[in-house]
């Protein structure tokens, strides 16, 4: 089994342009998220996927494979452009923009299709249980429920579950924004187009359960940093600096 990661990278962001090439520490904010998933070890490959020459250029001149592609609604659709044709069995998106992502997590979804022998599983991806209400309630944060097996039920910006009895004991669970395919699945939902519950909620995985592909969702206790807005780069540059 042939498992590869793949990092979707554009150069434009509506809450930070440009930041996946600013400094974090000696290097870019790419670099350094292309460079902590190659030293895991857990992939045969890792590329960057981008539709920026700025990017292509600093990820190829550190020696880093890099993939050029058009412009794309999701990153599952760029990933699917840019592996088309590479020989690979399982992919794994890995954000350009979480430079800090754990070995354990990722080695989790891997073993997810390791041991799926019947291959019932299109997708895994992670979850992280939620507990303040401010979080829950945030539309960033998106929820995720599943089923007692562990597949996703459905994904929303809004509070799901709702709780009716303000008594009852609810777990609320905010999905991580990291996945592994198999490249059939990813290739697949690339063909597809965008049906009304993708549309209106802009989650992206819920187009495989719209088309009815399972989705094993694993629950970790990793918290990254994602680098959506300046203050945090900020945050990750204290991080890096062991000040936090």
């Amino acid at each position: 089994m042939k498992i590869i990661a793949v990092i979707p990278a554009r150069y434009e962001a509506s809450r930070f342009p440009g930041k996946l090439m600013q400094i974090l520490g000696d290097k870019t904010v790419i670099a350094t998220t292309y460079e902590n998933v190659v030293e895991t070890g857990l992939f045969d490959e890792v590329f960057v996927a981008t539709d920026s020459e700025i990017i292509f250029e600093e990820i190829s001149r550190r020696g880093g494979n890099a993939v050029m592609t058009g412009q794309h609604e999701t990153g599952s659709d760029r990933i699917a452009e840019a592996v088309r044709n590479i020989e690979c069995d399982i992919v794994v998106n890995v954000q350009g923009d979480e430079p800090f992502l754990k070995t354990e997590p990722l080695s989790q979804l891997i073993s997810v299709f390791k041991n799926d022998f019947e291959e019932k599983i299109s997708l895994a991806s992670l979850k992280i249980k939620l507990t303040e209400k401010e979080e829950i309630e945030n539309p960033n944060n998106v929820k995720v429920i599943t089923d007692n097996q562990g597949f996703a039920l459905y994904f929303s910006r809004s509070v799901i579950p709702f709780t009716r009895e303000i008594f009852e004991k609810t777990d609320y669970f905010k999905h991580v924004g990291v996945y592994a395919f198999r490249k059939k699945a990813l290739l697949k939902f690339a063909a597809l187009p965008m049906k009304p519950l993708e549309m209106a909620e802009k989650i992206e995985c819920i187009r495989y359960l719209e088309y009815g592909m399972k989705i094993m969702m694993i629950e970790t206790d990793f918290v990254g940093v994602g680098i959506d807005v300046p203050q945090d780069l900020e945050k990750a540059r204290e991080i890096l600096n062991g000040n936090s």
